[in-house]
């Protein structure tokens, strides 16, 4: 078992990280820590002593004042390694810089020198260093006018503003759950590498990106259709996207009924994207589900019956709840990173029907079990 801490646990890159360590409990164990950690120099080193691992990732990326940046980022090193020192810790720390290291601004010097900096404690102490060189960084629950322009876009979008291009250069892009992978690859290692850079994984224009967004406004958030997907950036950039509507005013969504003498009508789904479509029927009492997907995209539509489709962040506490009745069919849609269930209410039997982006694979199924 190797016990992980993470400085900046509750940060973009650092909450994935964190809930990707928790899908292999049997190889990891997770050390919590708090920013707070870093003013409290007992607990910093109880942290440290804690520790197998330990991924660097807390630091300042914007400030108004560059140098509040710079010191910011070379204290917070300067504080971990005193830690490591005063224990005489063995442990292998990864380290996030950035490819602005070499550029002319405090910002990358203030992670150029922190590097150079557990680089020298690692040759003094014994323990291993890894240097992660990472290129821009998208994903799920990044922060807008923070972490990535991405992220501002994708606010911007689903709030009803329109966003405005600054620079419309070509970017060098890692999806997150990518950049967690290698850092996963790196901790299983534990070989060191000082200077590890981390290929990009897309290479796009800022206008190409923005279009791509405003398709998905205009086709999802609108219409409810899910739209083409063309290969797995396209893929990663929707989730991205979906993950910053407002969930709880935008769901359930109702559909339009048709009807005459014969019956009713309902259209489910539109879509410009394949996968597969179940069918269940749940009686009185029962819940299914219980579970997360960390990138396919799903529907549950209520054509019969009263439910209950809760949905809860993985590491939140705060649980959505929507009521869904089949008199007024409606849907929902499942975040990723979001444990769902749906639950049968009423007092006949619940009808409703599934839709999956992808076919169910047994050897991957990207489901794990988490109760909302």
């Amino acid at each position: 078992m190797i016990k992980i801490g993470i400085t900046g646990q509750n940060g973009f890159v650092g909450k994935h990280l964190f809930n990707t360590l928790g899908l292999f409990p049997e190889e990891f164990e997770r050390v919590s820590f708090e920013r707070e950690d870093f003013e409290n120099e007992v607990k910093l080193q109880n942290f440290v002593s804690d520790c197998d691992v330990i991924v660097h990732l807390a630091g300042m990326n914007r400030h108004n004042d560059p140098q509040v940046i710079y010191d910011t980022n070379v204290g917070l090193a300067t504080k971990l390694i005193a830690a490591l020192t005063a224990t005489e810790s063995k442990a292998h720390v990864l380290f996030s810089s950035s490819s602005q290291e070499e550029r002319d601004n405090l910002y990358g010097k203030s992670k150029k020198e922190a590097r150079e900096r557990l680089i020298n404690w690692a040759l003094n102490s014994g323990g291993s260093f890894t240097g992660l060189i990472i290129p821009n960084v998208y994903g799920p629950f990044g922060h807008p006018n923070y972490n990535s322009f991405i992220a501002t876009f994708c606010h911007q979008l689903s709030h009803g503003e329109q966003p405005k291009i600054e620079v419309d250069g070509v970017v060098k892009l890692i999806y997150v759950a990518d950049l967690v992978e290698v850092m996963i690859d790196e901790i299983r290692t534990g070989k060191g590498n000082d200077l590890l850079v981390i290929p990009h994984t897309e290479e796009r224009k800022v206008s190409d990106i923005l279009l791509l967004l405003e398709k998905y406004t205009e086709a999802y958030l609108k219409l409810g259709i899910i739209p083409e997907l063309k290969n797995r950036f396209e893929l990663n950039l929707f989730n991205t996207f979906r993950c910053y509507n407002n969930i709880g005013d935008h769901f359930p969504v109702k559909f339009t009924q048709h009807t005459d003498p014969r019956g009713a009508f309902v259209e489910v789904i539109r879509l410009n994207v394949g996968g597969q479509v179940s069918f269940s029927t749940t009686v009185p009492g029962i819940t299914r589900g219980n579970h997360y997907h960390t990138r396919k995209i799903e529907r549950f539509a209520v054509i019969k019956g009263k439910a209950l489709i809760q949905l809860r962040r993985i590491g939140t506490e705060e649980v959505l709840d929507f009521y869904l009745d089949g008199k007024e069919p409606a849907y929902v849609d499942m975040p990723i990173w979001y444990t769902h269930n749906i639950k049968n209410i009423g007092e006949e039997e619940l009808y409703t029907i599934f839709w999956i982006n992808e076919f169910f694979d047994p050897n991957d199924p990207d489901t794990y079990f988490e109760n909302v």
